[in-house]
């Protein structure tokens, strides 16, 4: 399909467009190649991608060539977690830089870093939504919506990673804060993040273990469930909460040992970047004979939760997303673009993540006609419906992110 070709060359062009090569020369680098500026570009780039990600898991996308065919855009479809694993990587990148270069920086930062960057947008988010619902007319248990107000559970299914990342932002100041040795204290962020990773793996994609055995292939034990024992319920219920947040050890680690791997990089450079770009080449493989052998969806295999095959997934898996950061940042070394898109989307990148899933629900009027409770598609008209959808989705989440920023300002002006 063109319209597939026209998204993936639109998307490239975020990469050329303003782009700056240092040259072939192997005295020539980008000494700003982990400026703030080139980090929110890239941020940009990947906000872009995290909403095509969203899109190609549209059901009109993904059948749209049929049984067996790939869909519309449907490179995007796995992608997700590697353009998270983005924001993760330059997390930890800065949380390290400015730790180094700002006297008393974790005086206040559960305050400055946890509360108002990450908490008050979370729970703003969750009144949006719950809006949104009373709207719709959601009907949801009491208890429900106790736990969504909490944050105990997700009013929006999309709004994981403020979570994650408030977790791993206070493991950062205590462990930081309380313990001299670096060396310390990133080792125990790497044990924490495959805690999570861990912990995903034994509670698996829902309350496998509140019913009988294999409760959930059955469809009238699923009419008989409670809504706690669902999908996307409880915290790091799902591969999607762990498989991209190593990248923020990572993150830590370059912004700790940055000037020694720039060196050590730019010695030899295009050996070591087509060796690094193997190495990532052969890791997604990796990953991928992982998730088609052993798989994280091994509750419908019809062998209970299937823990251990989750972990082989998870461990088989998680080197590919460090792998592609730290790719990212070697070519950044001699590439790097920036354009009024890249910023734009780099400065509103947060906002747009978390509206997208309201924004998806507000444009899927465009692909289906939802009659007696059903999603009928009316996309195979034609390209027009799915092309539209596209760009409504992108400009509804813009418009519903600026809107959603100036309500986090107002409510940050409140705790001073």
């Amino acid at each position: 399909m063109y319209l597939t070709y026209v998204v993936y060359a639109v998307f490239i062009a975020l990469f050329v467009w303003g782009g700056k090569f240092a040259g072939f020369k192997s005295s020539k680098f980008h000494e700003d190649s982990s400026s703030l500026a080139v980090s929110k570009a890239l941020r940009g780039i990947a906000a872009t991608g995290v909403i095509l990600h969203h899109i190609s898991q549209e059901q009109a996308f993904q059948s749209w060539g049929g049984a067996g065919k790939p869909g519309i855009i449907s490179l995007f479809v796995n992608a997700g977690y590697l353009f998270v694993a983005v924001f993760f990587f330059w997390s930890g990148f800065g949380l390290i830089k400015s730790l180094n270069s700002k006297n008393d920086y974790l005086n206040g930062f559960l305050k400055k870093r946890v509360l108002k960057v990450l908490l008050i947008p979370f729970y703003v988010n969750v009144i949006l939504y719950a809006i949104g619902h009373l709207i719709i007319k959601t009907k949801m248990p009491v208890m429900q919506w106790v736990c969504n107000f909490t944050g105990l559970t997700l009013m929006n299914e999309y709004a994981w990673y403020p979570v994650v990342a408030a977790v791993l932002y206070t493991a950062f100041y205590l462990l930081f804060k309380n313990i001299k040795s670096r060396r310390v204290c990133f080792v125990l962020i790497a044990l924490i993040i495959v805690l999570q990773g861990l912990l995903f793996c034994v509670s698996g994609h829902m309350a496998w273990w509140a019913g009988k055995p294999n409760w959930w292939l059955s469809g009238s034990e699923w009419a008989k469930a409670k809504w706690w024992m669902g999908f996307k319920v409880f915290w790091f219920s799902g591969e999607w909460w762990v498989n991209s947040s190593p990248a923020f050890f990572i993150g830590l680690l370059f912004a700790q040992y940055e000037e020694q791997i720039r060196s050590w990089f730019k010695n030899f450079y295009w050996v070591k970047l087509l060796l690094l770009v193997a190495i990532t080449v052969a890791l997604f493989k990796l990953s991928m004979y992982a998730q088609e052998h052993f798989g994280y969806w091994t509750e419908f295999s019809g062998k209970g939760p299937g823990i251990a095959n989750k972990m082989l997934t998870y461990i088989m898996q998680i080197p590919q997303s460090m792998s592609f950061v730290i790719l990212l940042f070697v070519i950044m070394l001699k590439y790097h673009a920036s354009n009024p898109v890249t910023r734009f989307m780099g400065n509103l990148s947060l906002e747009t993540y978390m509206m997208n899933l309201m924004a998806l629900y507000i444009c899927r009027f465009i692909l289906y006609d939802n009659k007696n409770g059903s999603m009928i598609p009316v996309y195979k008209a034609g390209y027009y419906n799915v092309a539209l959808f596209i760009v409504a989705v992108f400009a509804v989440s813009i418009v519903l992110a600026l809107f959603y920023r100036w309500l986090n300002c107002l409510a940050q002006k409140v705790i001073k």
